[in-house]
């Protein structure tokens, strides 16, 4: 039997490579699980009773695109949030999480030539996997551009050279930066939006951890978009509630754009797509709907801020997030330093090789490890401290 080669060459995904990596070694201490971003606080109680009260909706299809109760709660929530003012038939659509919005944007948006040529697809390098078998899946060309300390840990797309500007059919960028906490500007948005202008190439912003910040909310996409004007099929946004309110198993994201931008993707998740049941939709525009539990979200994160500054003032190249919720930590070498401290400490984190590219001494990735601040904070302290002390004394 024959099976296909387009993605034979894909590396192993971040986890497995891991599980490789310190599965067959013993830890050597209680396990701290620093792995996996997957928020541990409490979710708002009352989202049990909305899908309880609205469970005879699990007996027939739900929306495709999202109920116009959850379409309007999006568009109220960006409103609030970025002071834009969208139609919720034609500027929205709800997901089953923001992983398939970014996956299907590229299906339903990316050309199959840019100016004659194969397009390419940029990418930010560490980033979210999902960018890159996006860019695979439609023919494009992935191009990885380093987000290092050099560039403020965000990628300098307007540094790349005119052949690939001009070949670029689209940006992926993820601000609050995934893993290492950087923030957009909104000169960072501005120069972005105008050199995609310049270049004709749209603009898909993953801003799934907006609402996870220190002091003042990270600048959106948006915002700056209705500023300068821009063409509205130029920018695409997604987020969603698994980190701003806790509940990465409901599946509730979004993708807002210009009106043919929605429609196309619609188009595609009519034939292709796996909508949230209705129980679940409805549970969905109540929490967009509400502010309170996210403002206590974050206070829990800005104390672990606080914990993390604490616990690593002094360490040389250490770099506080501006947001989200991963420490991004300067070692020698994340794989052996992963190794190290899981047989020594049984703290277990990522090797930041694990979600970049490139050849040993290349990757951007391997001087850093990922740390996610997700454990309960007693808990949390434990894991940074024993880290801290088997690696940096």
């Amino acid at each position: 039997m024959n099976f296909p080669e387009r993605f034979s060459n894909l590396p192993a995904y971040a986890f497995p490579r891991l599980r490789v990596l310190l599965d067959h070694h013993e830890p050597g201490g209680e396990v701290v699980h620093m792995t996996i971003g997957e928020p541990k606080h409490a979710f708002p109680g009352w989202v049990t009773d909305v899908i309880v009260k609205n469970a005879a909706g699990f007996q027939g299809y739900p929306n495709n695109d999202g109920s116009d109760e959850l379409r309007g709660a999006i568009t109220d929530w960006i409103a609030r949030r970025y002071g834009v003012m969208l139609n919720p038939e034609t500027n929205v659509m709800a997901l089953n999480g923001t992983r398939e919005g970014l996956y299907n944007a590229a299906m339903a948006l990316c050309p199959e030539q840019k100016n004659g040529q194969k397009p390419i697809v940029l990418c930010p390098n560490p980033f979210y996997q999902v960018y890159m078998v996006a860019s695979l899946s439609v023919g494009a060309e992935p191009h990885f551009v380093p987000a290092t300390a050099a560039t403020g840990h965000l990628p300098d797309y307007a540094g790349l050279p005119e052949d690939a500007l001009n070949r670029t059919a689209v940006a992926y960028i993820c601000s609050p930066a995934n893993p290492q906490g950087a923030v957009a500007s909104r000169d960072y948005w501005a120069e972005l939006i105008r050199l995609a202008e310049q270049y004709d190439f749209r603009v898909f912003a993953d801003e799934c951890y907006s609402e996870i910040y220190r002091n003042d909310a990270p600048t959106g996409v948006l915002t700056v978009a209705q500023e300068l004007g821009a063409d509205p099929e130029r920018i695409t946004l997604f987020n969603s509630l698994s980190k701003r309110s806790n509940l990465a198993g409901l599946r509730s994201g979004l993708i807002a754009g210009g009106p043919e931008t929605i429609k196309r993707v619609k188009q595609l998740r009519a034939y292709s797509g796996a909508p949230l049941p209705a129980p679940l939709q409805a549970a969905a525009a109540k929490v967009w709907a509400d502010e309170a539990h996210v403002r206590e979200n974050r206070a829990l994160y800005q104390e672990k801020y606080a914990i993390a500054d604490e616990i690593f003032a002094g360490v040389q190249g250490y770099m506080p997030p501006e947001a989200g919720f991963f420490l991004w930590l300067p070692v020698d070498d994340g794989e052996a330093t992963a190794l190290k401290l899981w047989q020594e400490t049984g703290v277990r984190v990522l090797p930041g090789a694990y979600l970049a590219q490139g050849e040993p001494g290349q990757n951007p990735g391997e001087g850093y490890l990922r740390a996610a601040m997700v454990a309960p904070k007693t808990e949390l302290r434990r894991g940074l401290i024993t880290l801290r002390d088997c690696i940096y004394r």
